[in-house]
């Protein structure tokens, strides 16, 4: 898979009806990784428990290349949406 793959996965990724938290939190780190590389910054506060979720999410995927990061986004939107007739 590669940059063409991904980029459709962003925009079918819009037809899915709601996700479960975890669902979103995984798609959310497969991107950051896949966009921006390994996570950087201080990880936020127990206050702010979303943005923890989130900088969770993304540092779960240090260390993968962004090839990998864009074919599990990929793989895993094509699953959804085979879970979901869309």
């Amino acid at each position: 898979m590669g940059k063409a793959e991904f980029e459709k996965a962003l925009e079918d990724v819009k037809r899915l009806p709601d996700q479960p938290p975890q669902v979103l939190l995984d798609l959310y780190g497969l991107y950051k990784q896949a966009t921006a590389g390994d996570v950087s910054g201080k990880r936020p506060g127990l206050l702010d428990m979303k943005g923890r979720a989130k900088y969770d999410a993304w540092a779960s995927r240090r260390g993968m290349s962004t090839e990998q990061a864009m074919d599990g986004y990929v793989e895993l939107v094509g699953n959804l949406l085979e879970k979901h007739d869309c």
